[in-house]
């Protein structure tokens, strides 16, 4: 007998790791403010020793994701967010979310009271995390901070908290059109097949393609290959692997091809990028 896998069907770096020894961790689904905590914010962080995969989950609180090191991926339904170091992500409480993990990852969460703060988004949206909201959150965990001096500090941290600009998010198609698309950028970013050839293997006009991309992701075919590719380099990056390689491994010819492409995306370079 076999099962099928429900989980959502996102392009990225953990799905060549499922290949590899990892785990699944299970967390309970709240609904939104149907737990009081008894804080503010409260922080966690944790060193990813083994690739894990999150199971769907919400929480009662709304929370604030992003790591110290490496790069992660958090989907909401179609939607995979990429976090890494300078770029977090807000999920707002009650919203359920799955989560991949590669080990080594030093990841970091904060959860933020629902009754006592109000959420940045009704949907969830990325954060940039700045030095001085870096600073703060790490103030808030300091051990022996007086009550008046975490008030304080939890105050400047809301104060500061916004959506960022850009975000580092791929909208996945789900028609079964495109399942094979997607699963060939899944696994070989640098997959060269051409919008003619993909449409010449599904038995359809290249305006075909083209509009069902656009009308499930909101990009042309291109653009979407660009932003799969773009976060498959993001978790390269943030391991700190040479750029010439890691443009190789997601389909460029050049570094500086791929320097283009990945600027139009994320809005940096590469380099910037993993010196953010």
């Amino acid at each position: 007998m076999t099962t099928q896998d429900h989980r959502p069907r996102t392009v990225g770096p953990r799905h060549h790791a499922r290949a590899r020894a990892s785990e699944s961790r299970q967390l309970p689904l709240y609904d939104a403010g149907s737990v009081e905590v008894p804080y503010v914010i409260q922080g966690a962080a944790e060193v990813i020793t083994r690739d894990t995969w999150w199971d769907e989950h919400s929480h009662p609180t709304h929370e604030l994701l992003w790591n110290e090191r490496g790069a992660s991926t958090a989907t909401v339904g179609t939607r995979t967010w990429t976090v890494t170091p300078s770029v977090g992500l807000w999920v707002p409480a009650g919203v359920r979310h799955t989560g991949w993990t590669p080990a080594g990852t030093w990841q970091r969460a904060a959860q933020f009271s629902s009754h006592a703060v109000p959420s940045i988004s009704a949907e969830p949206v990325a954060v940039d995390l700045t030095v001085l909201l870096s600073l703060l959150l790490d103030r808030l965990s300091e051990e022996g901070l007086s009550d008046a001096s975490r008030a304080t500090t939890e105050a400047m941290v809301l104060d500061v908290l916004a959506p960022a600009q850009a975000q580092l998010l791929l909208q996945v198609p789900t028609s079964p059109l495109l399942a094979p698309v997607v699963e060939v950028l899944r696994d070989d970013p640098a997959d060269q097949t051409t919008l003619a050839g993909w449409a010449a293997r599904l038995g359809v006009s290249s305006r075909t393609v083209t509009r069902t991309f656009v009308t499930e992701t909101g990009l042309g075919f291109s653009q979407w290959v660009a932003t799969a590719r773009a976060q498959h380099a993001i978790a390269m990056l943030a391991r700190d692997e040479e750029i010439d390689d890691v443009a190789r491994a997601v389909g460029y010819g050049s570094a500086s091809a791929f320097g283009t492409a990945f600027r139009r995306v994320t809005g940096v370079s590469p380099g910037r990028f993993r010196a953010l």
